[in-house]
């Protein structure tokens, strides 16, 4: 029988923990890896009547896209719908278990490819790729400290000489290897970025349609695939609409890069009043809400699971946890 720890290892081959942003808390948030599974149930949001839904389909792990913890709790009272959600899955043995920014970041079977798959884009990219994997050579380390050196996080070693080895791992286990290298009296040097020759990584995505579309047909045809109960739109250029860029979720940050790749439309979410403005002329930015933006990630989850595993049934949630709600 397939154990929760084989489900996270299936998932984490597509979307390695390494490649989440350092302020994220991907991975098992409540349960033990060694569980059983019993069913898996996918959503994009962890909460109260999710953890209800999973226990009434006799489901022991919830693969969420959202992590329901993000910072520390100090206790557990009852008090916030984080604080429920958590204790109502401890007290019935339900895990769960997030798959964020690690999945917004690869584009083989990431978010923003099921995005742009939606659209109807083809010819697709990363917006934003970036490196990260570092390498440095680390100096008095010799091979006994690989083990540690694994556990710290370094995806490869290569032994210079005996006490010399250059070391590649994730830029958020920087420290970690630092420390190693320090207790065992080495000096870490020469860091450096490894880049990614097949920019594989990175976030956002860009592309274009089969052909090009008036801006308004545009808007309305992703209204309608996206599921959107509105779209908050600049200004229209009164062009048409070719290449396009998407980011599920608070895409405002690429907004830059974006323009810069020709971008006509930038679709994603969260965006707020002043931002904007910050179109100026140049693109056209279409907020189509964040729910929206990633909903087709559970379908995502689904797929990636169902695909692998035959030994235990897995579901798309049905309640709705979008808490944005139109007229």
């Amino acid at each position: 029988m397939s154990k929760i720890k084989d489900v996270i290892r299936h998932l984490e081959t597509i979307a390695p923990p390494m490649y989440q942003e350092s302020y994220d808390n991907a991975g098992l948030i409540t349960g033990n890896p060694d569980w059983p599974v019993r069913g898996v149930l996918c959503c994009l949001d962890s909460t109260e009547a999710i953890v209800e839904e999973a226990i009434s389909k006799g489901c022991n792990l919830i693969v969420a896209h959202h992590p329901i913890i993000f910072s520390g709790l100090k206790r557990l009272t009852g008090r916030t719908y984080v604080e429920r959600t958590v204790m109502a899955a401890i007290k019935n043995d339900v895990a769960i278990y997030a798959i964020h920014t690690n999945l917004d970041n690869v584009y083989h079977q990431g978010v923003n490819a099921g995005i742009a798959s939606v659209i109807g884009l083809k010819d697709t990219q990363i917006l934003a790729p970036k490196s990260i994997l570092r390498r440095a050579t680390a100096t008095g380390m010799g091979a006994g400290r690989d083990e540690s050196l694994r556990e710290s996080g370094a995806t490869e070693i290569v032994h210079l000489s005996d006490n010399v080895c250059e070391i590649t791992f994730p830029i958020a286990a920087r420290s970690r290897i630092e420390a190693v290298v320090g207790q065992a009296g080495g000096l870490l040097s020469g860091v450096h970025a490894v880049e990614d020759a097949h920019l594989q990584t990175g976030s956002g995505m860009i592309g274009n349609l089969n052909k090009p579309m008036p801006e308004r047909d545009f808007l309305l045809h992703l209204k309608q695939v996206m599921r959107a109960g509105a779209v908050r739109h600049t200004a229209l250029r009164g062009r048409e609409v070719q290449r396009v860029a998407v980011c599920g979720g608070s895409g405002g940050f690429l907004l830059g890069q974006a323009i810069a790749q020709g971008a006509d439309v930038f679709v994603t979410a969260d965006y707020k009043y002043h931002e904007f403005f910050d179109a100026d002329g140049r693109i056209v930015i279409a907020d189509i809400g964040h729910f929206e933006s990633e909903q087709f990630t559970i379908d995502l989850l689904h797929g990636i699971i169902s695909e692998k595993f035959s030994t235990f049934a897995a579901y798309c949630a049905e309640a709705r946890t979008n808490p944005v709600f139109y007229l």
